[in-house]
């Protein structure tokens, strides 16, 4: 299985909030997902709180991030 590390969109429709989880990388954006590792809230500071532990777990087993994650952790 190819475990991808993606934002999940939750939320209102004009106030969108993200989950950053990890998943199939053959799942759809808001399918199922293996396990939580984080939250952005654009609209809040701090805006993104993750598990650091969680993400180097998953990203030593050869978990992949995505564009828009990879984006967001070299800002944070």
């Amino acid at each position: 299985m190819a475990a991808t590390i993606k934002l999940m969109r939750v939320g209102k429709r004009s106030y969108a909030l993200y989950r950053i989880v990890v998943m199939d990388k053959r799942k759809k954006r808001n399918g199922a997902y293996i396990e939580k590792i984080g939250f952005y809230d654009p609209h809040k500071e701090p805006h993104l709180q993750i598990d650091k532990d969680k993400l180097q777990n998953w990203l030593s087993k050869g978990a992949v991030l995505s564009q828009g994650t990879a984006k967001l952790l070299k800002k944070g």
